[in-house]
Formats: structure tokens, C-alpha cells, sequence
């Protein structure tokens, strides 16, 4: 256990050394939202421009009420510290209030990454809106 503890200071350390502030390395070191929906309603994935690679499960209420999301993602700490913002964001709401959330938005919660990473928060709300665009798509059938 004393390994765990001083592996996540050291990654926080090297995080904000890079240019990360607290609220992205926090949702890094926690990744609360990350894995997979048994039973999701959607399932999209998304590619970046860097190569890494994004699957959102969404579970939604009444059509309507984003319920629980979860993400899968093969990438960098930006990436997974804007997609769990993207969540936390969007958690709750209904499909076009979340689809009004932009880069901004992500970005504000997390108060700062390195610049050569806000592609990552580009990739975490595409894919969202890809999530929850390929729902409305599927239920309008």
C-alpha cells in the first residue's frame, strides 16, 4: 500500500511539474468514470488526432436523462482528466442540455493542462457528442 501512495505523489508531482493544476490531476489519479455500462443505451468511439482512442458508454432515463456514463480510453493523462470532467458535466442532465457543454466548459473545471494536450478536451467532448448525437440517431428510428 505504501507503494500506491508514493506512486500517486509521484504522479502528482510530475503532473503539475508539467502543467497540470489540481482539479485535472485529481480526476486522472481518481478516474471515477472510467470503465464500461453493462447494458449501455449507446456505445460510440472516437479517435484523436494524437492517435488515442476513446469509447462512452451512456445509460439514459426516459429517453431523456443521462443517467451514468462511463468512459474507456487509450490515451495520455489529459485525456482521461477531460473525459471525467466531460462527465461530471453532463451527469444528470438531459441529452441536449449535455449538448451544449463545449471545450470551455471542460476546461474551466479542470483550470489548467499543458496547451500542447487541449486537444484531449477537443477529443473528451466530440466523443460525448458523438455518444449522445449516435442515441438520438438510433431512437429516431
Amino acid at each position: 500500500m505504501v507503494t500506491k501512495i508514493v506512486s500517486s505523489a509521484a504522479e502528482r508531482k510530475m503532473l503539475s511539474d508539467a502543467g497540470y493544476a489540481d482539479p485535472a490531476i485529481d480526476y486522472y489519479i481518481e478516474k471515477k468514470y472510467m470503465g464500461h455500462i453493462e447494458n449501455a443505451d449507446q456505445v460510440s468511439e472516437n479517435i484523436g488526432s494524437c492517435g488515442d482512442t476513446m469509447k462512452i458508454y451512456l445509460k439514459i432515463d426516459d429517453r431523456t436523462i443521462i443517467k451514468d456514463v462511463r468512459y474507456e480510453i487509450t490515451g495520455c493523462a489529459g485525456a482521461i482528466s477531460a473525459a471525467m470532467a466531460a462527465v461530471d458535466l453532463i451527469k444528470g442532465k438531459t441529452i441536449d442540455e449535455a449538448l451544449k457543454i463545449n471545450d470551455g466548459d471542460v476546461f474551466k473545471i479542470l483550470e489548467n493542462i499543458p496547451e500542447k494536450k487541449h486537444h484531449c478536451i477537443q477529443l473528451a467532448v466530440k466523443t460525448m457528442h458523438k455518444g449522445i448525437l449516435d442515441y438520438k440517431d438510433k431512437k429516431s428510428l
